[in-house]
């Protein structure tokens, strides 16, 4: 079979023939059909994730058939019994174990969902790791609550946009922040109430002036411009981080989290629980991902590139063999 293959860290994806998947028990090959791109994948070129072992296959997201139905699959293998946590145990598609950007991949049977009927293969493999977590982040930790005001960071990426998709379908408020004003302008569009450019200087204040506090936080970035995030807060408000792309947290007054009862929340990935909740809303309500641009296999380089320059908005397929 063809598959994408990383040989070392910085060094362009190449494509070649290798041997076909064999499964073990309980493991099952699906042939895939479309492949979705995150921003692990990029970090793991990059070689910036922990336990990586090149030759590597990457891709956390596909869409396929098995068997002659249609499928999706669940990314996060072996969470545990415990919905609070994973269990040590707990890995996601495309490391350790060859991923998704090949012609086949093997994976647990139990992973395998069909593919929500409203979907087009190519939207079904924009789903699985970035829905996901989103849900994880919004619903399960987050407890959002119809009503209240959500403000989503970083709006463009695949988390991002699935956050507020499911926001929107809950019925809250939803605002969010970006550094490019047309990726503001485009979840407006998609029916985000208002957004605000972080890079300008006290960009909280002006948010708090014009639309009040926000009663949760979905966040990826972390970083420098934490703290901000707590200034607009509402008392007992939740601020929930999935990712840490801008790295250490800095700044932060502790008087603004404790006298003010918010709860600052860690959530990564989801529970098989999580997965089917999400695929349930995800059809209740008729969702379709945002996707920015389909590739075909063979410019898979352009497609990193493309998720690595941050100018995307909504999700990069991968077509494996349409």
């Amino acid at each position: 079979m063809k598959a994408a293959i990383i040989k070392e860290k910085n060094t362009p994806i190449v494509i070649e023939q290798i041997a076909n998947p064999e499964p073990s028990l309980k493991e099952v090959v699906v042939d895939v059909q479309f492949a979705g791109l995150n921003h692990r994948d990029v970090w793991i070129l990059k070689g910036q994730y922990a336990g990586i072992q090149y030759p590597m296959v990457v891709g956390s997201d596909l869409a396929g058939t098995y068997l002659g139905k249609k499928v999706i699959v669940n990314p996060a293998f072996n969470w545990g019994n415990i919905q609070t946590h994973q269990s040590n145990h707990f890995e996601i598609l495309g490391l350790p174990k060859y991923g998704a950007l090949a012609e086949k991949v093997k994976v647990p049977e139990s992973s395998i969902h069909p593919l929500p009927e409203h979907l087009k293969p190519e939207e079904g493999a924009s789903l699985p790791l970035a829905g996901l977590t989103a849900y994880r982040a919004l619903i399960s930790r987050g407890q959002a609550v119809k009503g209240e005001k959500v403000l989503i960071t970083g709006i463009g990426g695949g988390v991002a946009l699935f956050a507020m998709q499911f926001a929107l379908a809950l019925g809250l408020e939803v605002y969010v922040s970006s550094s490019d004003e047309n990726k503001i302008q485009k979840a407006v569009s998609l029916g985000a109430k208002a957004g605000v450019n972080y890079k300008n200087e006290e960009w909280e204040k002006d948010f708090v002036k014009n639309f009040g506090g926000v009663d949760l936080v979905i966040d990826g970035a972390a970083g420098d411009g934490f703290g901000k995030l707590v200034k607009i807060c509402n008392p007992a408000a939740r601020i929930v981080i999935y990712g840490g792309t801008n790295g250490m947290i800095t700044q932060l007054i502790p008087q603004q989290i404790f006298w003010k009862q918010i709860s600052i929340l860690g959530s990564t990935m989801g529970s098989e629980t999580d997965f089917k909740n999400m695929l349930t809303m995800v059809e209740k309500h008729q969702i379709h991902p945002v996707i920015d641009q389909i590739f075909p296999f063979d410019e898979v380089n352009e497609a990193f590139n493309r998720m690595s320059s941050g100018k995307q908005f909504g999700k990069i397929v991968l077509g494996i063999a349409p």
